[in-house]
């Protein structure tokens, strides 16, 4: 399987990856806000989905740009602003 080259295909896959973390494991996010301890909570699954994306994506693309980490913020974390939390 060819690597994505791709910085608009790349950012597609990340925020997939981001949104079946968040989807499989709701009540994990919801905990993890409440208790701000998400990133404790769910660090299996999100380097789990870090590896996936790190083996699909060109290294160019996965080291330069924080693809990853944003789609983890953008699609796990920006969502959940209506979950009762002290970091809000």
């Amino acid at each position: 399987m060819a690597l994505i080259t791709s910085l608009e295909h790349a950012n597609r896959l990340a925020r997939t990856i981001a949104s079946d973390v968040a989807l499989y494991n709701q009540e994990k996010v919801k905990e993890g806000i409440q208790n701000d301890n998400l990133f404790e909570v769910l660090k299996d699954e999100i380097e789990e989905g870090r590896s996936l994306f790190l083996s699909r994506v060109s290294p160019e693309l996965a080291e330069g740009d924080n693809l990853y980490d944003r789609a983890i913020v953008d699609v796990l974390i920006k969502p959940t602003g209506s979950v009762p939390s002290k970091i809000w």
